[in-house]
């Protein structure tokens, strides 16, 4: 059985074996939930709790928490605390692609148009996914991804601010916002939804097809340890094939 870290043994833990303080915890973390000290389903004491446990400081308890449910054993909701995830299954990485480095690689010249920009109150379907409260305005873009002047793909997405420092002042006629926000807004977990829906009206006319073909769907929603960054819609033109790998 492994030795249990607490109090003073992290930080001598940490120096012995070559590890930083946030990964001993974490490895801690992992036996307790190995061992059922922590069944599925149970949430956790809180960061300031394990802070004290361990003695260091909550932001090192943060990042080893992080590590943990990266793997796909811990599941962190705002206001509603850290769980042991219920059946646990390990969780594939991804990077968020660069659409216009997506559009280039197929050998098309890129294009962008923004179609809308307003500062919108969230309706309830999309505050639910945030878990944000409806009616918090923030900012709502929907645009158009180009390749040979052809629409590829649209956005419908919603940024929240209070997340974001300096969006307010992007120009998105300009910047496109996938492109800005994978290189300004880092992440720290993500949740991708794919399904297959037929065009509506507002689909149908920016991917210049008719109403009511099959379209791919991918909704995204990301967080940073300020709460979450975006949920975007992404709908794709007829054809369109993905592929991953990991």
């Amino acid at each position: 059985m492994r030795e249990a870290a607490s109090g003073q043994d992290v930080t001598g833990q940490a120096a012995s074996r070559g590890l930083s303080k946030a990964q001993v915890i974490a490895q801690e973390v992992r036996r307790r939930i190995v061992d059922r000290e922590w069944r599925q389903g149970d949430r956790i004491p809180d960061e300031a709790e394990l802070a004290v446990e361990f003695g260091v400081a909550r932001a090192t308890v943060n990042k080893a928490l992080q590590l943990v449910a990266e793997e796909g054993l811990l599941d962190r909701r705002r206001r509603a605390g850290t769980h042991v995830t219920v059946n646990p299954i390990r969780k594939a990485t991804f990077s968020i692609p660069i659409v216009r480095e997506q559009v280039e690689q197929l050998g098309m010249e890129y294009g962008h148009r923004l179609v809308a920009k307003r500062m919108a109150p969230l309706p309830a379907d999309i505050a639910t996914r945030m878990d944000l409260p409806q009616g918090q305005v923030l900012i709502h873009l929907r645009n158009v991804h180009l390749g040979d002047g052809r629409p590829f793909q649209t956005e419908e997405r919603w940024i929240n601010p209070e997340t974001v420092p300096g969006i307010a002042e992007v120009d998105f006629r300009k910047a496109n916002a996938n492109e800005w926000l994978v290189r300004n807004a880092p992440y720290t977990h993500a949740e991708l939804t794919f399904s297959a829906e037929n065009a509506s009206h507002r689909d149908a006319r920016l991917l210049d097809t008719r109403k009511g073909q099959a379209l791919l769907i991918v909704h995204r929603l990301t967080w940073n340890d300020l709460g979450p960054i975006t949920f975007v819609r992404l709908a794709f033109h007829p054809g369109y094939s993905m592929s991953t790998a990991h």
